[in-house]
């Protein structure tokens, strides 16, 4: 029996140091049926000398809206039935697509995601990331205050799409955490593997590096989280962003005690 199809989309912009790791990673799945999908902003590097190189890429080079933008175009350009998001500095691990296919196969499971590495700019290990499993209940309210779900690691299947839940494109930091709320809060059905799917590339120019600049936007993309998921709206002003700031830290030692002792 032909395996299932899976399709992968990249975002691309100025990786061209890391890009051919995330190519390489999926070829290096031993698994026949794939597309990968790179939707590059122009990039100035050598990304366009890299992709070149690799025949079997489907990928266009065109000015867009920024990260959200470009993985919806690469969602709406995808024909498999399992889709994931790779960003161009990150990787899988060996035989990930055979462990989110045996997963995904099946009926009542709608999406998946499992454990990963962070490795530094020369991919060298630093730390093991093991992450939550909460229930349903748990999930609908921290995820409106955490991203429990690692991106790198998110498989699903492609009715979410056709249901029309895309990435919204007004998020440039929190766009992930919102995609897996909605998600959660439209009752489809989240399975964790247990096993380390991908590697998280931490360097200078890493997008979840924590500025002043980008903790706000967090905060204030959080908050418009937080409402759109919440039946009790907080303030769109400075008190909302407080006790959603507060929340959220107690958000965050409940997952981190959870992890330890639930």
């Amino acid at each position: 029996m032909e395996d299932i199809k899976i399709s992968i989309v990249t975002p691309s912009f100025n990786q061209g140091i890391y890009i051919e790791d995330a190519i390489k990673s999926v070829l290096k799945q031993d698994y026949k049926n794939f597309e990968h999908i790179i939707i590059d902003n122009l990039s100035t590097d050598n990304t366009i000398e890299v992709l070149k190189r690799y025949k079997h890429l489907k990928w266009v080079s065109e000015k867009d809206e920024g990260q959200s933008d470009a993985i919806n175009k690469g969602f709406n350009k995808c024909t498999g039935e399992i889709i994931g998001w790779l960003n161009a500095d990150d990787h899988y691990t060996e035989n990930t697509f055979k462990h989110i296919k045996s997963k995904l196969i099946k009926p009542e499971i709608d999406a998946v995601y499992g454990n990963y590495f962070f490795v530094n700019k020369n991919n060298q290990i630093t730390k093991k990331m093991i992450v939550s499993k909460p229930s349903k209940f748990i999930s609908k309210f921290i995820s409106k205050f955490i991203c429990f779900i690692p991106s790198t690691t998110f498989f699903f299947k492609r009715k979410i799409i056709e249901n029309n839940i895309f990435i919204d494109k007004d998020f440039h930091i929190t766009m992930d955490k919102e995609f897996f709320a909605n998600i959660i809060h439209r009752n489809y059905n989240i399975h964790k593997i247990d096993k380390f799917l991908a590697k998280f590339r931490w360097h200078d120019t890493n997008k979840s590096t924590v500025t002043f600049k980008t903790k706000k936007i967090r905060y204030e993309e959080g908050l418009i989280t937080y409402n759109r998921y919440s039946r009790i709206k907080l303030p769109k002003n400075i008190l909302g962003i407080f006790f959603y700031a507060l929340m959220q830290q107690i958000t965050l030692i409940y997952n981190m005690v959870s992890k330890k002792y639930l």
